[in-house]
């Protein structure tokens, strides 16, 4: 059994050691919010928060969270009032959808490290998540606009 922290909550899993954190999200507790892009780090859709610090959750072994702080797009704020949601939802960055919980939460860690980045610094921020849609110019917007409210 492992004993993870994940958005305050205790979860006891029977999970391998070197089980990827993504599976133990998604399919042994249902928090379905995290996404599977590439299964190889190289997306971005799959990225949580490990004691604040952005990870891809595919490529981290559950046995690196045990004893850290997990928190997944569901815990970032539970009423969905983040700074980075509301102002996702202002600038209307989805078209898809799909990799935007990967990328609130790449914006979300960026934000916390540091609340007001330079154009470069959101674009050297983001690099690793990756958009179909290409709304790259609106996920700029949406973080400079969240970074006002931080």
């Amino acid at each position: 059994m492992v004993n993870l922290s994940i958005n305050g909550t205790s979860h006891s899993v029977d999970v391998p050691p070197d089980a990827p954190l993504l599976w133990v999200i998604r399919e042994h507790l249902q928090m379905t919010g995290t996404k599977f892009g590439c299964g190889m780090g190289l997306c971005g859709a799959c990225t949580v928060h490990l004691d604040g610090a952005a990870v891809r959750s595919c490529q981290t072994q559950v046995s690196q969270a045990i004893g850290k702080r997990i928190t997944t797009i569901e815990g970032l704020d539970p009423e969905g009032r983040h700074p980075v949601q509301l102002a996702w939802i202002a600038e209307q960055v989805p078209q898809c959808g799909y990799c935007q919980s990967g990328q609130i939460m790449q914006a979300a860690a960026l934000l916390a490290k540091n609340p007001r980045p330079t154009d470069q610094q959101i674009v050297d921020g983001m690099s690793g998540n990756l958009c179909r849609c290409a709304t790259y110019i609106r996920i700029k917007r949406a973080i400079k606009r969240a970074a006002q409210e931080v």
